[in-house]
């Protein structure tokens, strides 16, 4: 029995089946379009969107996926650490950073800052292994990446020290800024400089052996902008990017986390009596309440409290709903189970997940996105795995 009252149950085998969709999803398109099915990388970062880096990498490896995106250095690492021999590409990290780390493990290093060449250069020579870069384009978003204008001189270097054996050119991608609006014309446009910034490297000499711009958004709704590769994350774990086209269900993806607790405290109390700080939700009867022992220090958004006569985030209790009344607290949060609940100490809370409300239902009630509802999940909150009716606790 955990010692913690609340876990986050990960479903690998809803990760697999996730990933085995995604490659149905562009393998079909590509077929529509008489193309090759490009390849599909998992991205895992932030914990694999809080799902836990490793267990969800090696069920993504499972079902099909061939690369895995990991933001930061470290996360890409611990992948190799753990004996995942996929292709891995990891795109942000600082000047100084232990670059001979990545190249030793054969992770791909993206290139999105001109510096970045000499050190990922210096690097491959200090280990005396080649390197293999992906070249990021600034396409449109405004974020990380080569500029148009930076990319003429990085391209030239990039040739020299292909050239010279030092590093090879894997990938040439970027990143869209309005995926999760399809139709909008920025997704024509970036698509146009990033296959322009192709064209420059290749008048170069250099061949790309990756084009990648789409990430959950686009493999879902956007086949034109597949081509070599995509890059499903929230997909992946079975939550929808478009909500305003469709759950998860509309493109045939199965939510893999379920956020439970157990009530740790039931109590009655009287009509008009305040719940937790600055009482900003009363008692309209006498009623019976709980406490669930989960809050903001554990990742609970504390923009989902109940307050100025609001419901709080939405939550599945003995098959109904309720919702949270009050604010929330950093280790805990109030419910109003009503005034004939039969609820006691110990009764199972669904916070999100299977037979309780959805990420997206949180997202709304927090004004946030479904991304933030899992991926803010706390360390302290102990990761149970669920495959073909096992369970095992992480030892994260």
């Amino acid at each position: 029995m955990s010692l913690f009252p609340a876990r986050a149950v990960v479903d690998l085998g809803a990760i697999r089946a996730n990933a085995r969709t995604l490659r149905r999803i562009t393998a079909e398109a590509a077929q529509t379009a008489g193309a090759v099915p490009p390849a599909v990388m998992a991205v895992v970062k932030a914990d694999a969107y809080g799902h836990g880096l490793v267990p969800v990498a090696r069920a993504a490896v499972q079902g099909g996926v061939t690369w895995l995106g990991a933001a930061q250095l470290t996360e890409a690492l611990a992948l190799r650490a753990a004996g995942i021999d996929a292709r891995i590409l990891t795109w942000l990290y600082a000047p100084g950073a232990p670059l001979h780390l990545a190249v030793e493990a054969e992770v791909d290093l993206a290139v999105s800052a001109p510096w970045a060449v000499a050190e990922i250069a210096a690097a491959a020579r200090a280990t005396g292994r080649t390197a293999r870069v992906q070249l990021k384009v600034d396409t449109g978003l405004g974020r990380n990446g080569l500029t148009p204008d930076d990319l003429p001189a990085v391209l030239d270097a990039v040739a020299r020290l292909r050239d010279e054996g030092v590093l090879t050119v894997s990938g040439l991608f970027s990143h869209l800024a309005f995926a999760d609006t399809p139709g909008h014309p920025t997704l024509d446009h970036q698509l146009e400089v990033l296959h322009a910034a192709v064209a420059a490297a290749r008048s170069r000499g250099i061949d790309p052996e990756l084009r990648h711009i789409a990430a959950s958004a686009a493999t879902l709704t956007a086949p034109e902008l597949h081509l070599d590769l995509v890059r499903p994350g929230l997909a992946l774990y079975g939550l929808s990017p478009v909500p305003q086209i469709g759950g998860p269900e509309h493109f045939g993806l199965i939510p893999a986390m379920t956020l439970e607790a157990e009530l740790a405290t039931v109590k009655r109390l009287p009509a008009g009596h305040g719940m937790s700080y600055g009482h900003q939700y009363v008692t309209p009867t006498a009623t019976t309440v709980g406490v669930v022992p989960l809050g903001y220090g554990d990742g609970i958004p504390r923009h989902a409290s109940g307050v100025d006569g609001a419901p709080g985030a939405p939550l599945g209790i003995s098959g109904r709903r309720r919702s949270i009344a009050g604010r929330v607290c950093m280790d805990q949060f109030m419910v109003d189970l009503g005034p004939e609940a039969t609820e006691v100490a110990g009764d199972r809370v669904v916070l999100f997940g299977r037979g309780g409300p959805s990420a997206e239902d949180w997202a709304r009630a927090a004004d946030t996105i479904s991304y933030e509802i899992v991926t803010r999940l706390g360390g302290r909150v102990p990761r149970v795995y669920v495959d073909d009716e096992t369970t095992q606790e992480s030892d994260r």
